[in-house]
């Protein structure tokens, strides 16, 4: 009789760790390039803005006086004289002057700091208005309907005429209370911000409709959670990504609007420059100077594109369903 074969226990062979969902993410995000372009775009534009006006010699605000004023003003950018002659050129204004021999470069710089300081504080408002409404409309049915109603009632409403009039009615005891450039900014802010709200609130009330009748909210309602704690750790986490989405893109929104704003004469004070204010005032001269319409036009082109693109990387990275194609 022979002995059965002793069979030795073997230590099992680790699996590899489980991959981050937000790896997961990233990889889909780099993989669009769309995405990675609109990124690298914005983070040069950025680092333009906050970095030129301390690096750049020229003051945007400074005008020039008696003779210089002759000599400065209307000077051509420098790529102009490189093939006319007889253009109006100083090498130490690269883009030229305006009418009353201000730096355009300069208040390209300058004014790009204010466009996307704009544009992200009033994302941010617009953000959190269309959430918490969304959300509240989404959880509380009896919210839902007066909610949704007055969503339906702000996208009826004629938007740049509203902004117009609120523009005139509020924009002179803002600017003594808080200073000109203070007072336009926090008006223009809130102007576009509760005016931009409305599509982030529709998508969010979406989400928590159909989250809010999944089991693991079912089982956390069962064991007596709070609605307080049930939106802020059961609801709100999974609908992250497109609030995400909304706030990529409602720079874009921002920007535009601020820049319209500026465009027709009723945003900051002539002195104070965005890129708005730069199309304005180069209007009237654009068939003599048309460089000073494109370089305005070309940062806030590039800007919005560049937004939009990220945030369409950011909803093909965040949803499950488009991720790994």
């Amino acid at each position: 009789m022979t002995d059965a074969p002793v069979q030795v226990a073997t230590e099992p062979v680790p699996s590899a760790p489980p991959r981050s969902q937000w790896a997961d993410v990233w990889d889909q995000f780099r993989a669009h390039r769309g995405a990675w372009w609109g990124m690298a775009v914005f983070a040069l534009i950025l680092a333009l803005i906050l970095v030129g006006p301390f690096v750049y010699w020229n003051d945007p605000k400074f005008v020039p006086t008696g003779r210089d004023f002759l000599t400065l003003r209307d000077t051509r950018p420098i790529y102009v004289g490189l093939w006319d002659a007889e253009a109006k050129v100083n090498w130490a204004y690269p883009l030229g002057t305006d009418n009353i021999g201000r730096d355009t470069l300069a208040r390209l710089l300058s004014g790009g700091r204010v466009s996307i300081a704009v544009g992200l504080a009033a994302m941010v408002l617009s953000v959190v208005l269309g959430t918490l409404i969304g959300v509240l409309a989404g959880y509380f049915r009896t919210l839902d309907g007066p909610l949704m109603r007055l969503t339906d009632l702000f996208l009826a409403l004629p938007l740049l005429p509203l902004l117009l009039v609120a523009v005139l009615l509020f924009r002179d005891p803002l600017s003594s209370a808080f200073g000109p450039e203070g007072g336009t900014f926090i008006l223009i802010v809130t102007l576009v911000g509760i005016t931009s709200w409305m599509q982030t609130a529709r998508i969010v009330r979406g989400d928590i409709l159909a989250l809010k009748e999944r089991e693991f909210v079912l089982a956390a309602r069962s064991i007596g959670t709070k609605p307080s704690k049930m939106i802020t750790r059961h609801l709100l986490p999974n609908v992250m990504s497109p609030i995400m989405v909304s706030a990529t893109l409602g720079i874009a929104t921002a920007i535009i609007t601020e820049s319209a704003l500026s465009f027709l004469g009723f945003g900051f004070p002539p002195d104070f420059p965005t890129w708005g204010k730069l199309l304005f005032d180069a209007v009237d001269r654009m068939e003599l100077y048309p460089e000073r319409v494109v370089w305005p036009g070309l940062m806030i082109s590039l800007t919005v594109l560049s937004v939009n693109y990220i945030g369409d990387g950011l909803r093909d990275a965040l949803d499950p369903r488009i991720r790994g194609r």
